[in-house]
């Protein structure tokens, strides 16, 4: 929600609303009559809580956003503005500006940069973050460009910035609680502090970061045994790293909030951060920090049940694909496959422990070994190829398949078994699905769907036995 001081100190800024809804710093700010403002309706401009202002700001605010100007202000929809040469300081929304809360972040940094307000380097991390803080010193956000991302195999350089906003695009109605996300574009703005002394460096006109909102918090879960936990917060947050098959989800990228009612008991609010190693090209082996928590054993309650059974991949699919463009098809495959696996599964009555482990590797004598994830899948692409059914291979005879890894990575048979290098000058390989037709890729959903009942049933008695003692 923004005041009425944060909607006067953004009008305090030289502004003007060009013919395609950019706002844009003014040359020579024109002359207006102040009486012009109390025309405005400040409610829908800024009271983000309506049904309908989405839809309006995505009409009348693809705006960029400058700061470093403190002239009087005026909206015009026709005036001269600068383009991108200028060194006014601007931030404009690439990716996510259909979310109103979005729009609530990007205004505020807005005014933030306006201010003069320097950014601030965090102190830890792989990759480069910068805090950004409001004139009262309150941190506002946190913004990482995508040119000083770390690598990670199945992740891209310079692409973990798409899967922040995939994340909390895919957090419909914030039930796992990601904060408000957006892909923007930074226009002489000031990163790379720590070569900023250097004559021989030239600061870039522009960068491309993932902007997300700054949550409040009094620790991360690395301080706190899971006993603090809600058994709530633990399962929305394994829901989303499951569907989203995150890589990277462990105690430092999950805040712990305090004193909140939405969890009960005196229990603490997890809230989770740093997407940028979910949604890989490829299967790869996730971590979940969640994964040995003894409420990741305790049963999905109606709720959360409800939430599973209503996702629909292939609408997020098409989601994705309007919105983030940039992503490609394999990694929304993956996203396609995680969450049949999650659905399906979830009707069987499994839990989210369950369904972690199935998705994780397993190493044993020193070896890493398949998931049991991967094993379906390899299974499916042999009897795809194959013409065989479902019932043909038996899912542990994968791994006994003499020399399996290097006959499907030379070029077997099963052509569209190969195990593609995931980044440039990486071993690291995992099962892809880009390559694949639309209507291979289809009759492979139809196989893997049919595999699930049987893995899911093997599982059950796996646990039963160990309940047993058996050994």
């Amino acid at each position: 929600m923004i005041t009425i001081l944060a909607c006067t100190r953004l009008l305090n800024m030289a502004i003007a609303l060009n013919q395609v809804h950019e706002i844009k710093p003014l040359t020579r700010p024109p002359r207006c009559n102040r009486q012009s403002f109390t025309q405005l309706d400040y409610k829908k401009m800024f009271d983000f809580s309506q049904s309908d202002l989405a839809q309006s700001l995505e009409d009348a605010f693809k705006f960029t956003y400058i700061n470093r100007s403190f002239s009087t202000p005026c909206l015009s929809h026709s005036s001269s503005v600068e383009d991108d040469s200028t060194a006014n300081s601007r931030i404009k929304i690439i990716a996510g500006h259909a979310s109103p809360r979005v729009h609530a972040l990007v205004i505020e940094v807005a005014i933030a940069m306006a201010s003069g307000v320097n950014l601030e380097p965090a102190s830890s991390g792989l990759g480069g973050a910068y805090f950004l803080h409001a004139r009262n010193g309150k941190t506002i956000a946190v913004a990482k460009p995508i040119n000083e991302e770390p690598m990670r195999s199945s992740i891209r350089i310079g692409e973990t910035g798409f899967r922040e906003s995939a994340a909390y695009l895919l957090d419909h109605d914030g039930f796992s609680g990601v904060p408000p996300t957006a892909l923007v574009k930074f226009s002489h703005v000031e990163f790379d502090l720590n070569t900023s002394g250097s004559d021989e460096i030239e600061t870039p006109p522009y960068k491309i970061a993932s902007l997300q909102r700054f949550v409040d918090h009094e620790s991360d879960a690395g301080d706190l045994g899971p006993s603090s936990f809600s058994v709530t917060s633990v399962h929305r947050i394994g829901i989303l790293d499951v569907r989203l098959m995150n890589l990277d989800r462990h105690a430092g990228n999950i805040l712990v909030r305090r004193g909140t009612e939405s969890c009960g008991r005196g229990k603490a609010e997890l809230v989770p951060i740093d997407h940028g190693f979910c949604l890989p090209e490829s299967l790869d082996d996730p971590y979940f920090e969640w994964l040995h928590w003894p409420q990741a054993l305790i049963p999905f309650n109606q709720t959360e049940v409800d939430y599973i059974l209503n996702l629909d991949p292939f609408k997020d699919a098409e989601m994705l694909r309007s919105e983030l463009p940039s992503i490609r098809e394999s990694s929304i495959r993956v996203l396609i496959l995680c969450t049949i696996f999650l659905k399906q599964a979830t009707a069987y009555g499994l839990c989210l422990a369950d369904i972690g482990e199935m998705m994780t590797r397993e190493f044993h004598g020193g070896e890493e070994n398949w998931s049991l994830l991967e094993k379906l899948c390899i299974n499916a692409k042999a009897m795809l190829n194959k013409g065989l059914s479902e019932d043909s291979l038996d899912i542990d005879q994968v791994d006994e398949m003499p020399h399996f890894r290097n006959f499907l990575t030379k070029g077997g048979s099963m052509a569209s078994l190969s195990f593609p290098v995931r980044n440039d000058d990486h071993d690291d390989k995992g099962i892809s699905f880009g390559d694949m037709k639309d209507d291979e890729w289809r009759s492979f959903l139809e196989i893997f769907g049919k595999l699930l009942p049987k893995a899911f049933e093997q599982r059950k008695n796996m646990k039963f036995e160990e309940c047993l003692g058996v050994q």
